[in-house]
């Protein structure tokens, strides 16, 4: 055997050791935006995201829906997204942060308002957290279709873990009965 061949097989018997010693998390993701040019800042965010946070496995079509719990002119756009990453929830919501700042999101106490993006942990993994900072599963989402569309796409199998329902089954139940469409299929 030439030895090139044996330090490629060293090498990434060593870095598969390695990266299977790392704790792979996944957590679910909503997007939303209704300012600004709404795809492209969907499509930045999903660039952040895979950057910052971690590999996108699976991804929704973007749906529109009207605001939920204000009124504006605006729609929003909305897509949901897998991740893997190795980040704890507490570090995700910090990129989640910086990366609605850099898109020019300034977070404003009070009601509801129009943004250019919002990104909300929705799971992660099948971890139940309340603290002053974070709180997952998110605590509405079984409440919005606008979260349980996407969401359902990609993951309608998945359980909450509060509810111990499948996502299917919170969107079939669900009381909003606000309209969802589906403007483009996830290539």
């Amino acid at each position: 055997m030439n030895s090139e061949f044996i330090n490629f097989v060293f090498l990434f018997l060593i870095n598969f050791h390695f990266l299977n010693q790392i704790k792979q998390n996944s957590v679910f993701l909503l997007l939303g935006s209704n300012l600004g040019n709404r795809v492209m800042m969907l499509d930045i965010a999903v660039v952040q995201i895979s950057g910052r946070i971690g590999m996108i496995l699976k991804q929704s079509s973007v749906y529109e829906s009207t605001p939920w719990g204000f009124d504006d002119e605006n729609n929003f756009l909305n897509k949901a997204v897998l991740v893997l990453t190795s980040l704890s929830p507490h570090e995700i919501l910090k990129e989640i942060r910086s990366i609605e700042e850099m898109q020019g999101r300034i977070r404003v106490p009070g009601p509801y308002r129009s943004r250019e993006i919002d990104i909300d942990i929705l799971f992660y993994n099948d971890e139940i957290i309340r603290d002053e900072e974070l709180v997952i599963p998110h605590t509405h989402l079984q409440e919005r279709r606008f979260v349980l569309v996407p969401l359902e796409e990609i993951a309608g199998d998945m359980i909450h873990p509060i509810l111990k329902k499948k996502v299917s089954e919170l969107l079939r139940n669900c009381d909003d009965h606000t309209e969802v469409i589906r403007i483009n299929d996830q290539v």
